[in-house]
């Protein structure tokens, strides 16, 4: 079943180093972002875990960092085909240059 307002805070493993459990805690999503409820931890079996992780952009302070380009969704701006960004051999391809479209993409 979906759960929702949770985060996962571990991942338990076997001797041999196979997932067998992940730890979970509630959340409240505050203005300010998920704040974990305290004494709401639990323990889920598992025997496979797919990560599913959404964004709206690629995180600014790599962009900023390196002095990258932005388009009008604060995606990082590169020449399409050849992928070339506003800084000399640096690249940029996938959903940091064109935005979130895995899902769409491989319908």
């Amino acid at each position: 079943p979906r759960v929702y307002s949770v985060m996962t805070k571990e991942f338990i493993g076997d001797e041999d180093g196979n997932v067998k459990a992940l730890v979970t805690q509630d959340v409240e999503i505050t203005e300010k972002g998920p704040k974990a409820i305290e004494g709401s931890e639990r323990e889920w079996p598992a025997d496979l875990v797919v990560l599913s992780m959404g964004f709206v952009s690629p995180e600014s302070y790599v962009i900023d960092e390196i002095g990258l380009d932005m388009d009008q969704r604060n995606n990082i701006q590169a020449v399409y085909g050849d992928f070339r960004t506003n800084v000399e051999g640096v690249f940029a391809g996938g959903d940091c240059r064109r935005g979130q479209s895995l899902v769409v993409w491989a319908i």
